[in-house]
């Protein structure tokens, strides 16, 4: 075939009905642009999106890993006092004993005094009291309270967890002749006294 009947040339072809005209975007191509630029909007929003930072505040406390907490300094009043409730003994003893039951002019019909380990329980007895009125003093020295428990053959007449410190002073009365049975409980190491004396 000759070369002049070949394909026949671009210039003299006629559109075909419902075809575009070279050049000109068809339907399909203005789908695909619109989709090209909706999908360009998302990612710019979803770009703007992601640039944003949002803060929340839950109420917990968060620690600055790049700074360290200053050591607490215990209050000076609170270790003084705790040095001063820490069981003695030897001569610190009697200084402690002559400040927490200073001389009385009133008869000591009983006296005692001593050291508790943690847990120990420690019993004495007075015998033979007479009728009458007396003053027990009570007194310890310990970090925790201390248990005095006083008795006679029939009732109870102190039971009470002492805090340390100051001296507790019982007015108590034997109505008949009567042992008094003295039970000292620490839970902590602790100095204790009692002293009885006649009013």
């Amino acid at each position: 075939m000759p070369a002049s009947q070949g394909a026949p040339s671009r210039r003299n072809a006629v559109p075909l009905r419902g075809s575009c005209p070279p050049g000109t975007p068809g339907p399909g191509s203005r789908v695909r642009t619109a989709v090209v630029l909706w999908a360009a909007g998302a990612l710019v929003a979803g770009g703007s999106l992601t640039a944003c930072e949002y803060s929340y505040d839950d109420g917990r406390a968060r620690s600055d890993p790049g700074s360290s907490a200053a050591p607490a300094v215990p209050d000076p009043s609170f270790t003084n006092e705790s040095l001063e409730d820490e069981p003695v003994s030897g001569a610190e003893m009697g200084s402690w004993l002559q400040e927490a039951l200073p001389d009385t002019e009133r008869e000591v019909i009983h006296v005692s005094s001593g050291v508790l380990n943690a847990g120990e329980i420690r019993m004495e007895k007075a015998e033979n009291l007479p009728i009458g009125t007396y003053a027990l003093a009570l007194v310890c020295r310990s970090q925790r309270r201390v248990t005095f428990t006083v008795r006679t053959e029939e009732y109870t007449l102190v039971d009470l967890g002492l805090r340390c410190g100051p001296t507790r002073e019982n007015v108590i009365y034997l109505s008949r002749p009567s042992a008094l049975t003295f039970h000292v409980e620490a839970r902590y190491p602790a100095n204790y006294a009692i002293r009885l004396t006649r009013l």
